[in-house]
Formats: structure tokens, C-alpha cells, sequence
């Protein structure tokens, strides 16, 4: 079975994600970063959910550490955000997102969106 991380802030869409997901998945609900480079110790996930919005590093900027890591640079990054301006998103995939999902985030649209980069093999939608 793949496995997902996903980071985000917030317990609910943690919670949410999760429901989403876990039928399908191994899913990891991370509540922060830093919690997410810890786990790289032991594990690598086939895909990051990442929400952008976070309080002590924001999520353009784990992507940019991801990339610069050659561990984890292959690892496709898909944002979560609330973020709705196309800069965000322009700037997302110049440095390496391979997809933007809105908040508040369908179930079936998370679950179609991962699908689609595994199969891809984490290229770009």
C-alpha cells in the first residue's frame, strides 16, 4: 500500500484527510514540518500533502528543502491551500509542486488528484 503523508496546521483538515484517504492509503497526519523531516528517519512517502499556511515554516519553503535534498526531491509534493491567487500557484510549481488542491478540499477530488500523480509517477498533472 502507498503512503501519504500530509501536513497541515489544522486537526480538521488533518482529521478529514485522513477519512479520505485511509481506505486507500497508509496515511500519516503530521501537524507540522519539522514532525515530517523526524519521520524521514524511518520512513519516505509516495506522496506529501502539504498545506502552505503554517505557522513555524511555511510550505513553499519545505518544498524548497525537499528539492534541494537528493533523499527527497523526488518525493511529489501536491499543496493543500486556501492560498486562490495564480501567483501562489505559479510560484508552487516553479519550484517543484506537481499539484494544487483547494481548501476546503472534496474527498473525491483528493483521492482522483493522488491517484493521478502515483500513476504518473509524482509528474507534474
Amino acid at each position: 500500500m502507498k503512503t501519504v503523508f500530509v501536513v497541515d496546521d489544522s486537526g480538521i483538515n488533518l482529521m478529514k484527510a485522513d477519512e479520505a484517504l485511509s481506505d486507500h492509503y497508509n496515511v500519516f497526519t503530521i501537524a507540522s514540518a519539522f514532525t515530517m523531516f523526524k519521520l524521514f528517519d524511518d520512513i519516505i512517502p509516495d506522496v506529501i500533502l502539504l498545506d502552505i499556511l503554517m505557522p513555524d515554516i511555511n510550505g513553499y519553503d519545505v518544498l524548497k528543502r525537499l528539492k534541494a535534498d537528493e533523499r527527497y526531491a523526488g518525493i511529489p509534493v501536491i499543496f493543500l491551500t486556501s492560498l486562490n491567487e495564480a501567483a501562489d500557484e505559479d510560484y508552487g510549481y516553479e519550484i517543484g509542486a506537481v499539484d494544487f488542491i483547494k481548501k476546503p478540499f472534496s474527498e473525491q477530488i483528493l483521492l482522483d488528484r493522488i491517484k493521478i500523480v502515483l500513476e504518473s509517477g509524482g509528474a507534474l498533472c
